[in-house]
């Protein structure tokens, strides 16, 4: 098993940065690797609850992920489990940190750990770049 591990400053303060990842309005504006809409995102936001995100990448292929939260210590801590839609395949995890730094601005280190080979990590670190890419240039519209 394998992880990637990216770290990010967003301009905006770690409250606005958790809410981001489970709130399905903000998750609408950053989640999937490019420009392409979230067209499902329903979220049970607490420890033990569920998230279900589906988007849609500009060349149209649909992509849905689905897990638990497996902590949920706002706005400082997240973690849970991560599957994809029509795979059978042993859950993933990931895990983001919500850090306060200078006035109004969080580090957000992002984990995703479990993936099954080199390959997978370096799939989901392209997709997840892309997807922070999009965080960072949002983040004043999470406030």
């Amino acid at each position: 098993m394998t992880s990637l591990t990216i770290v990010r400053i967003i301009e905006a303060p770690p409250p606005a940065v958790f809410a981001a990842f489970v709130e399905p309005d903000k998750i609408a504006l950053w989640w999937g690797p490019d420009d392409g809409p979230v067209t499902y995102a329903e979220v049970d936001a607490r420890p033990g609850g569920r998230f279900h995100v589906r988007f849609r990448m500009l060349d149209g292929s649909e992509h849905g992920c689905f897990g638990d939260f497996e902590v949920f210590e706002p706005p400082h801590r997240l973690a849970m489990s991560w599957s994809w839609e029509g795979e059978d395949s042993p859950p993933s995890r990931v895990q983001a940190t919500f850090e306060p730094v200078g006035a109004g601005y969080t580090e957000l280190t992002f984990v995703h750990a479990l993936l099954r080979d080199d390959a997978t990590r370096d799939s989901h670190e392209r997709g997840w770049n892309g997807a922070l890419d999009k965080l960072q240039h949002k983040a004043r519209a999470l406030s």
